[in-house]
């Protein structure tokens, strides 16, 4: 949270999207703070005490039953989730029956939506770590003291590189452990960026001769990177169009990149229809769930595809009939393509009472002779 304001997500409009979540008894600011003479930005957030622990299913309930847009709060479940599933495996029990106690807190839940609306603030579409530095010695929790990195966080971060030095103490949190578990799609080196922000955000402590910051680095990826991206399908024959419409308009809603429908013959004869979707490793369980809740199937298969996409960019052109959007494709810089924003062209033409054409072609004339 602190280090996406560091990275210049907007403090007001962070606020102001957190408030959605329409919980009371928390406040919610930001601070200056040094760290090992780094500047960097420290979130505070104070909630009143709480006596009761929550389950998951009373944190969903919060997230659903709040104004959040659709990706943040499929994103902030998926968060909580990860952090179930943890504990679940820890102590041996369902994820129906693990009880948050730390991470169940209103602060707690206030500090991961806010993550997720400062994603969201950012345009963040891929997000890549570095090895995660967990820190040394025990650390106190609701059940005991433990050694870093404790239980939870150990299981969080199976399959992530981590290492540790003689800095003592925790620093990697179960929350950042579980924000970094559900929305991180590798980790490694830095890949091929063009950086455009950086921010630093400030740990508790203060250690003699180390930085304790949090670093992120904001970016357009390379021209020549290839994304990793995950092809969701599932093939189904007792679902109306309907349903399948309402499916494909949900899963881009979700964070999906593409949503398609394939006309397929499939056993016995039947007619039917191939539902593809296809999103980024953080969207997987939710694309999922929303397969499984919405159709009527039974299994849905996954596999990882490659997309090296040109730099896009969303410029606004002024016309007779306003402003209108006009998407543009570039390879290295030099216009490959452009296209102005359907819904906005339909809006002014059925103000203007003219052809949908006359707008769109209006919207291309000022694009070119425009300097973008």
């Amino acid at each position: 949270l602190r280090v996406l304001v560091g990275a210049g997500a907007d403090e007001r409009a962070l606020v102001e999207q957190v408030a959605l979540l329409g919980v009371e008894g928390y406040e919610l600011r930001f601070e200056r703070a040094e760290r090992s003479g780094i500047a960097a930005t420290r979130a505070v957030v104070r909630a009143r005490e709480e006596r009761h622990h929550r389950h998951l299913a009373d944190i969903e309930r919060i997230i659903d039953d709040s104004r959040l847009g659709e990706r943040v709060k499929s994103r902030a479940k998926l968060i909580f989730k990860k952090l179930a599933e943890a504990e679940a495996r820890v102590h041996g029990v369902g994820v129906e029956r693990i009880h948050f106690h730390e991470v169940g807190a209103l602060d707690s839940i206030v500090d991961v939506v806010g993550a997720c609306v400062g994603f969201e603030l950012l345009g963040v579409e891929r997000f890549v770590c570095s090895p995660l530095h967990v820190g040394s010695g025990t650390v106190e929790m609701a059940h005991g003291r433990f050694p870093v990195p404790p239980p939870a966080v150990a299981e969080l971060l199976r399959g992530a590189p981590v290492y540790s030095t003689g800095v003592g103490g925790e620093l990697v949190t179960p929350t950042g452990a579980a924000i970094v578990a559900a929305l991180c799609e590798s980790f490694g080196p830095l890949p091929p960026l063009t950086v455009e922000a950086t921010g630093y955000g400030a740990g508790a402590r203060d250690y003699e001769g180390f930085p304790n910051v949090l670093r992120v680095l904001v970016g357009a990826p390379g021209a020549a990177e290839f994304e990793r991206l995950l092809m969701i399908e599932t093939n189904v024959d007792d679902v109306s169009p309907q349903v399948i419409g309402h499916v494909a308009e949900q899963a881009l809603a979700r964070g999906a990149l593409d949503c398609y429908v394939t006309p397929v013959q499939m056993k016995k004869n039947r007619p039917g229809v191939l539902v593809s979707i296809l999103c980024r490793p953080a969207e997987r369980e939710a694309m999922f769930e929303l397969l499984f809740a919405e159709t009527t199937t039974i299994g849905a298969r996954c596999y990882e595809v490659e997309r090296r996409a040109l730099e896009r960019e969303v410029v606004a052109v002024g016309t007779e009939f306003g402003p209108i959007d006009v998407k543009v494709a570039r390879l290295r810089g030099e216009v490959k393509g452009f296209t102005p924003e359907y819904e906005q062209c339909r809006e002014a033409a059925a103000r203007a009472g003219v052809p949908l054409r006359i707008v769109e072609e209006a919207a291309r004339a000022a694009f070119r002779q425009s300097d973008f």
